[in-house]
C-alpha cells in the first residue's frame, strides 16, 4: 500500500496524458505565447487535481479504521506502511504549493523564466518539471552552493 516516487511519477504522468489532446509546445512558436500558456495552466491544475484525488484515497484508508493485525510483525509492517504513505502525502502537499507558485507565476506572466537570471527555462525542462524555477545551470549553481556550504 506504500506510495512511492515511482507512483508520484505515474500521477504526474496521467496528469500530462489527460491535456495532451492535440497540442504539444513546440520551439516553432513563441516562447511562452497564450497557446503554451494555456497548455501548462491546463497541465499544472490537472497535475492538482490528480494528487488531491490520491491524497483523498489515503484519507479515506485511514478513516477505515485502525490496523488491527494481531501479530506484532504484521503490525510493525503495517505501521510503516502508513508512515511512508503519510509521508509521501506530506511531500506532495508541499509540491501542492509549488504548483500554486507556479499558477501564480503564470498569472503574473513570469512562468517560463529564470527567477535568478531571467533567461527563458526552456520547454523541455518545463514539460518535465513544469515547477521549475530556474534554468538547469542556475539550479546547477544553487545546488553547488548548498552543497559547499553543507560541507563547511
Amino acid at each position: 500500500m506504500a506510495t512511492s516516487a515511482t507512483d508520484e511519477k505515474e500521477i504526474f504522468e496521467k496528469a500530462k496524458k489527460s491535456i495532451a489532446h492535440d497540442y504539444m509546445p513546440g520551439d516553432d512558436e513563441p516562447y511562452m505565447g497564450e497557446a503554451q500558456q494555456n497548455y501548462f495552466r491546463m497541465l499544472l491544475l490537472e497535475w492538482k487535481r490528480s494528487i488531491h484525488t490520491a491524497s483523498s484515497v489515503t484519507l479515506q484508508s485511514l478513516q477505515d479504521g485502525p490496523i488491527r493485525e494481531a501479530d506484532m510483525n504484521d503490525r510493525a509492517s503495517s505501521e510503516t506502511d502508513w508512515s511512508i504513505e503519510l509521508r509521501t502525502r506530506d511531500r506532495q502537499r508541499k509540491l501542492i504549493a509549488k504548483i500554486d507558485a507556479a499558477l501564480r507565476r503564470l498569472d503574473e506572466g513570469e512562468y517560463g523564466y529564470c527567477e535568478v537570471t531571467g533567461d527563458p527555462i526552456g520547454l523541455k525542462r518545463l514539460i518535465a518539471r513544469p515547477v521549475a524555477t530556474m534554468t538547469v545551470e542556475a539550479q546547477e549553481a544553487h545546488e553547488r552552493r548548498e552543497k559547499i556550504s553543507r560541507d563547511d
